[in-house]
């Protein structure tokens, strides 16, 4: 059995390949980080493992069973997420994604309740449930989007960016949540990020998506230079300095933060860590 199966598979987007080609298959009960350049296609594959977008090549499989839209075995936090009402409280958003896809709060019997009151406990947000969104910090909110996700009692979990705009604190509290709740529940997680460093003790398998192509593997098989140099489609240098991994490219094209230097710094090579073109 496999939590998600790729079989021969090709995504295009328009006239944009996103994927040719790609086989791999996840364990259930792994815990995998998905990591690539911006517009490599990473939200494409989750809404492809979704049935929300259909490949023009392969079989995508899911549990074991082809994909489709509206799998509850499938728990997912979105990367763009509808606003919702400041004034609800957390109970109240996280009861928002329990009565399907209507406007508004819908109206919960008794037992939708109680899975929504096991999903605020999961992620031990039952405080937040009293207070209003306005309230919440953006890594407390990300604590209530994962109790949305937990509805249902999934097998799978696709988290879309989860760690977008947290500090380093709030990152490590959500990575060391969704690794417990991991390991509680024994689900499939499929996490993507920017970069790799808040995820390596966690993660059992880096799938690594550029340039048409997506590798699989253990994270010393995948993040090195001639993996990603082939992944990028320019030359990439990775070095490792205690615990961290550093991403670097050659051609001086890096954006965001790498870009800021001071006076000094060497403009011929530039870390792809924490910049907002090329992460990991």
């Amino acid at each position: 059995m496999s939590a998600i199966a790729f079989s021969g598979v090709t995504l295009r987007l328009g006239r944009r390949t996103i994927l040719s080609d790609v086989g791999f298959e996840i364990a259930p009960g792994e815990f995998i980080g998905l990591l690539g350049p911006n517009g490599a296609g990473k939200t494409t594959l989750m809404r492809a493992i979704l049935g929300l977008v259909r490949p023009n090549a392969g079989a995508i499989r899911v549990l074991d069973r082809p994909a489709r839209r509206g799998n509850a075995a499938i728990g997912y936090m979105p990367q763009l997420r509808a606003n919702a009402d400041l004034r609800w409280t957390g109970w109240d958003f996280v009861a928002s994604a329990a009565g399907g896809r209507g406007w508004g709060l819908p109206r919960l019997d008794a037992a939708a309740r109680r899975d929504v009151e096991a999903a605020l406990d999961r992620v031990g947000a039952r405080a937040l449930a009293r207070r209003p969104l306005a309230e919440l910090s953006g890594g407390e909110r990300q604590r209530l989007l994962l109790s949305q996700a937990l509805l249902g009692k999934p097998d799978l979990l696709l988290l879309d960016e989860p760690l977008a705009s947290l500090d380093p604190k709030h990152q490590r509290g959500v990575v060391e949540l969704v690794s417990r709740l991991q390991r509680e529940l024994k689900l499939a997680v499929l996490f993507s990020a920017h970069e790799i460093n808040p995820l390596v003790n966690a993660i059992d398998r880096v799938l690594y998506v550029g340039a048409g192509q997506a590798v699989l593997g253990r994270i010393d098989e995948v993040i090195t230079g001639p993996v990603l140099s082939r992944l990028y489609g320019s030359e990439i240098e990775v070095l490792r300095i205690g615990k961290r991994i550093f991403v670097m490219a050659g051609d001086g094209e890096a954006e965001g933060e790498a870009c800021r230097h001071g006076p000094g710094h060497d403009h011929s090579r530039h870390s792809l860590e924490g910049t907002s073109h090329a992460r990991l």
